[in-house]
């Protein structure tokens, strides 16, 4: 098991911004991503970001807006969200993946308990 604590999540405006943090000392070790679900949504890839950090992926509707970072040596991964819209209202994970190409759940193998966005139109 790996750990993962999010946070970071709230509510914004439409256009506002918000930094979403997850940690894990074991973080270092891993490809890492960020996820997002609505209900009654399956949980879709927002970005995912290779160990060394030399290689990361974005889903098309977050490409500009959004960008993962990662500081393996604060075991942390980021994920800067400027220009937030309604749509992204959802709860996001971190999640240990097993390749970033695709970012998609199916890759994932341990997750975090999620943080809540909420932007307001």
């Amino acid at each position: 098991q790996v750990p993962l604590v999010e946070s970071g999540g709230g509510s914004v405006q439409a256009g506002g911004s918000l930094r979403l943090s997850c940690t894990a000392s074991e973080v270092r070790y891993y490809n890492m991503g960020w996820f997002r679900q609505t209900p009654g949504k399956e949980r879709e890839g927002v970005a995912c970001i290779s160990v060394s950090a030399d290689s990361s992926h974005y889903a098309d509707s977050v490409k500009g807006r959004f960008t993962i970072v990662r500081d393996n040596a604060e075991g942390s991964i980021y994920l800067q969200m400027n220009n937030l819209k309604p749509e992204d209202s959802a709860t996001y994970y971190c999640a240990t993946v097993t390749a970033i190409s695709p970012c998609i759940a199916y890759q994932a193998t341990y997750w975090g308990q999620g943080t809540q966005v909420t932007v307001a139109a």
